[in-house]
C-alpha cells in the first residue's frame, strides 16, 4: 500500500488510543522485529471483527507484545467475555503484563506462557474465535490443533498469509516459513468444512468460517 494512502486511511478510522499507541511505540523501541505488532489499522479491524462476531471466548496463538490481544479484548461485549492468549517467548512476559496492567481491559485477558501445543490442553472449553499469529512453520499444525475447539459457526483468523508477497514468488527456493504459509493456504483452500477469504491488508489476513453442518 502506498504510504500516502495508508496515512489517509489511518486519519479516517478510529484512533487506537493512548494505551495501544504507547505499546506500539515501546514495541518499536525495545524489541526486535516490531513489524510483528498488529498496529493501528489491523488492530481496528480485529476489534471490528470481534464486534461483528460477538464471541464469548477468544483464543490467540502468538501474543508478541500484546497489541492484538488488547484489540480483541476491546471488541468484546462486556467483562463476562474473555481472551486467552499464548506466547512462547517467556522473555516477553514482563513486558506484556506491564502493558496489560495499564489497560482497563486487563481483566478480560488471560496470558499463558509456553508452547501453544502444550498450553492449549490446559485451557478448558471451546472458542468462538481463534486468531493465529505464531510460528509460520507450524500454521497447519495449529489449525488442526484448534479446529475441534472452535464451535460450529465460529471463526479462525490467520495472519501473515500473503507473507510479503512471497506466496507468489514462483521458482525461488522457499524458506521454511514461506513453505509453511503456502502449505497452510493450500490446506485451507481445499477444506470443505469451512468458508474462507483472504483479505489483502498488511501481510494478509485469512478469515475462516467453520460451517455448522
Amino acid at each position: 500500500m502506498q504510504e500516502e494512502l495508508e496515512e489517509y486511511i489511518l486519519s479516517h478510522i478510529d484512533a487506537e488510543g493512548k494505551v495501544l499507541s504507547d505499546l506500539n511505540r515501546a514495541t518499536h523501541l525495545y524489541h526486535l522485529r516490531p513489524r510483528m505488532c498488529s498496529g493501528h489499522l489491523q488492530g481496528r479491524m480485529l476489534k471490528m471483527f470481534v464486534r461483528m462476531i460477538r464471541p464469548q471466548r477468544i483464543l490467540e496463538l502468538g501474543t508478541f507484545t500484546g497489541y492484538s490481544a488488547l484489540c480483541l479484548a476491546e471488541g468484546l461485549a462486556d467483562d463476562s467475555c474473555e481472551v486467552h492468549t499464548i506466547e512462547i517467548d517467556d522473555e516477553l512476559e514482563d513486558f506484556i503484563k506491564s502493558h496489560f496492567a495499564l489497560s482497563p481491559l486487563a481483566n478480560r485477558i488471560t496470558l499463558h506462557i509456553g508452547d501453544a501445543r502444550e498450553v492449549l490442553a490446559t485451557i478448558n472449553g471451546d472458542f468462538d474465535l481463534v486468531f493465529i499469529d505464531a510460528n509460520k512453520r507450524e500454521y497447519c499444525e495449529y489449525y488442526n490443533l484448534v479446529f475441534d475447539r472452535v464451535r460450529p459457526g465460529g471463526f479462525i483468523i490467520a495472519d501473515n498469509t500473503l507473507w510479503d508477497g512471497k506466496v507468489v514468488e514462483w521458482g525461488k527456493k522457499l524458506d521454511a516459513q514461506t513453505a509453511g504459509i503456502l502449505q497452510f493456504n493450500d490446506m485451507v483452500a481445499t477444506d470443505e468444512r469451512v468458508e474462507k477469504v483472504i483479505v489483502p491488508i498488511r501481510d494478509g489476513l485469512t478469515i475462516i468460517h467453520k460451517k455448522c453442518d
